[in-house]
């Protein structure tokens, strides 16, 4: 049985773990850390089991608990026991939860998507908030999507705060990161409907004809979408903005037009 039980905040395998809140040390070492019981074993139900699991050494006894520490040891990884002080400062939370893993990062290139597995996908430009991030992959799992692109240069995936935010939709959503010209060629490759938030030439969301496999996409948060961007979208669509707001939050935008086009194409 592969189990440490740590209790000084010098060792090394503390400083390495914290390290992997920050994004040079995830890219280095191809590995990024989870936090919280629910979290994990949505990861080990998708067949995600982290290569290492840190415990709390002062928790509660669970099942789903012992089940993670099962299949982690099945796996060959191994388990750390730690003080909540410890684990606080490995996740960067005041009061974290009684345990969290390591995992290695995913295959993110858009060779590995498979477009026909999903008549939806999210793409998003140049999103900067982890949170905004999360929530799309969130909206992703919710709307059955078949995954979350990224173009550009958007806040990473794989960091503490996006992951979190997912709640757990990063385990089940592919995510794969590209260079628009990168993706446009994919893209144009393939199968696929290019479908913009826009208010340029844009047609009312609720009447626009969408065709799978369809890819919403969104733009940075402040900025929008580069209009050349917007140019070569199959549809631009505009959602009413009924107040005194002149736009929505992305991830919500995601979220408003991805359940139309799911409602679209299931009607």
């Amino acid at each position: 049985m592969n189990r440490r039980h740590i209790t000084g905040f010098s060792n090394p395998t503390v400083k390495a773990l914290r390290a992997l809140r920050e994004k040079k040390h995830r890219k280095a070492s191809g590995r990024f850390l989870a936090e919280g019981l629910r979290l994990l074993t949505d990861a080990r139900e998708c067949g995600h089991v982290p290569e290492t699991l840190v415990l709390a050494d002062r928790r509660d006894p669970h099942p789903l608990l012992s089940a993670l520490e099962d299949a982690v040891e099945s796996g060959g990884g191994e388990v750390i026991e730690t003080t909540p002080d410890i684990l606080s400062k490995i996740t960067g939370k005041d009061n974290p939860q009684a345990v969290a893993g390591v995992f290695a990062e995913f295959d993110t290139s858009l060779g590995a998507l498979d477009r026909s597995r999903s008549d939806i996908w999210l793409v998003a430009q140049a999103l900067r908030d982890p949170g905004n991030l999360g929530t799309m992959l969130r909206t992703g799992d919710a709307i059955g999507a078949g995954g979350v692109i990224l173009i550009d240069d958007c806040a990473d995936p794989f960091s503490v705060e996006a992951v979190r935010a997912s709640m757990g939709a990063v385990f089940t959503q592919s995510i794969a990161l590209a260079r628009w010209d990168e993706f446009e060629s994919w893209l144009r490759a393939g199968t696929g409907q290019l479908v913009a938030a826009s208010l340029r030439d844009a047609q009312p969301y609720r009447s626009a004809s969408y065709a799978a496999p369809c890819f919403v996409m969104v733009g940075n948060e402040s900025r929008g979408l580069p209009e050349e961007y917007e140019m070569a979208c199959d549809l631009r669509v505009t959602m009413p903005m009924k107040g005194r707001a002149d736009s929505l939050n992305a991830a919500v935008a995601a979220a408003v037009l991805g359940y139309e086009v799911l409602a679209a194409l299931d009607a």
